[in-house]
């Protein structure tokens, strides 16, 4: 007991008074995280992409570690404490430091690489896979500064990784393969995170993420199909938002042969408009009809109308088929249908067959 009464101080100076320096600068940490957050959730009105807003995205988290920070450094300068626990202080001081610093640049890249990319709808959209590789260079910049810091030599490191990773390499050769065919997707822009795509083996809808080792895809009936990057940077696809979202939607149309085809033209034409005014909000191009054939029973005629994107092309059919019939009826408009005259032997006078 008088050992350990006459000690105290000697523990008090090395443990307490650090620890309360500490657990204060924690506690401080954590009110002005929670001051950040309450901030940001009552500015609702901050643009996400100005400086202030990728500022604070890229912040968050980070008041504690700083203020932690703070505390080493309080501890190690103004308290005397013996050489071991102020280089080991020094040591977390030095890699808080450099995890916070490499924390800010990642999260502040991720947040511009985002913001530009929904921008110029570029190849580089929001995918896992260029998100995580800009992550991981940046920490593995990191890491080699606190390696750095710490004496440890990273050549020895270098070496034994370079002949490790040819062994995991040859292992690996099919992960590997899925790897640089993601990034040559994104590189090469054939895909980008939104478009929608069809592939040769009939598979389609739209991208939803380019991971490192495959591309997920989200199809009409709601269902994802994924695909290995090596399999989808050689297969034969359609993308049909390249080179621009819109598209030509072709609808067959007939009408008999006593049709004014000038009047019919000018309806078809107005019905068009208006249904694409109604579904785009405004037409992303002027329809036109084109008369093309005589057939068994009607002049043929395409029209062509625009939808903004592939996948609004069946909801554009659907609604201007049945506004094209109702205005027809409106102006006496036939649309014929084929008739058959089918002669029987046994029968002197042929009869007529609808079909």
């Amino acid at each position: 007991m008088l050992d350990l009464a006459s000690s105290w101080p000697e523990i008090e100076g090395n443990l307490l008074i650090p620890a309360l320096i500490l657990g204060a600068s924690l506690l401080m940490g954590f009110v002005l995280n929670y001051l950040l957050r309450r901030y940001i959730t009552r500015h609702t009105d901050l643009a996400p992409d100005s400086a202030l807003g990728v500022l604070l995205h890229a912040v968050r988290g980070l008041p504690r570690l700083w203020c932690l920070a703070i505390g080493v450094y309080w501890t190690i300068h103004t308290v005397g404490l013996v050489e071991p626990v102020q280089r080991l202080l020094a040591y977390i001081l030095f890699t808080i430091l450099v995890f916070s610093i490499t924390r800010v640049i990642v999260r502040t890249l991720e947040r511009i690489i985002a913001l530009r990319t929904a921008e110029a709808r570029s190849a580089a959209a929001a995918t896992s896979l260029l998100t995580n590789l800009v992550a991981i260079t940046i920490y593995a910049a990191g890491a080699i500064i606190i390696l750095g810091y710490y004496g440890i030599s990273i050549a020895p490191l270098i070496t034994a990784l370079g002949v490790g990773g040819m062994a995991v390499a040859l292992g690996l050769q099919e992960s590997l393969a899925n790897l640089f065919a993601g990034l040559h997707l994104i590189l090469s822009k054939q895909v980008r995170v939104g478009d929608y795509i069809r592939l040769d083996s009939d598979n389609e809808g739209r991208v939803t993420d380019i991971t490192w080792r495959y591309t997920t895809i989200l199809t009409s009936a709601n269902n994802t199909v994924v695909v290995p990057n090596a399999k989808l940077s050689s297969a034969i696809l359609t993308n049909y938002d390249m080179p621009e979202p819109q598209i030509a939607v072709i609808i067959p149309v007939g009408v008999s042969y006593d049709s004014d085809l000038e009047k019919v033209e000018t309806v078809t034409v107005a019905v068009a408009a208006d249904v694409m005014e109604r579904l785009e909000g405004s037409m992303v191009k002027t329809p036109a009809v084109f008369f093309h054939t005589f057939g068994d029973s009607s002049i043929d005629f395409n029209v062509v109308l625009y939808a903004r994107r592939f996948t609004d092309r069946t909801q554009l059919k659907h609604e201007f088929i049945k506004a094209l019939t109702r205005r027809y009826r409106e102006e006496n408009i036939d649309i014929p249908f084929p008739i058959r005259t089918i002669l029987r032997p046994d029968d002197s006078a042929p009869s007529p067959d609808v079909s």
